[in-house]
């Protein structure tokens, strides 16, 4: 399955089990484990665990297997490891402390006289 497709096919079950405030952030050129990082808010621990569950099973039915999933018996963040797409899904309070947006997204520009020092 290619990356797009992948990324579709999360948004899809995203989409369908009421995710809240889907962000997709292309991070390919900032890292190399992975090449997006889909965002995502569940209403209760409960909507959480439904929406990594769901994505879960889509991909599988996809023949696409995770490669891991973490977080699942709390339900405040549970990541869905699945290869050049990792997704977190979170509750609101848990999304607003982390801030992985924020973290991401971020552009540190360094002085030019600290490179190489």
């Amino acid at each position: 399955m290619t990356t797009d497709k992948l990324l579709d096919l999360v948004m899809m079950s995203l989409e369908e089990g009421k995710g809240v405030d889907v962000k997709t952030l292309d991070i390919s050129e900032k890292c190399s484990f992975t090449d997006y990082m889909v965002i995502v808010t569940g209403t209760s621990d409960r909507h959480v665990r439904s929406l990594a569950q769901r994505v879960t099973e889509d991909a599988k039915k996809a023949s696409f297997q995770p490669l891991g999933v973490e977080g699942d018996a709390d339900g405040d963040w549970i990541l869905v490891d699945l290869g050049d797409l990792i997704l977190h899904v979170m509750t609101t309070q848990t999304r607003l402390f982390y801030q992985l947006e924020k973290l991401w997204e971020t552009e540190v520009e360094l002085p030019v006289s600290s490179l190489g020092e």
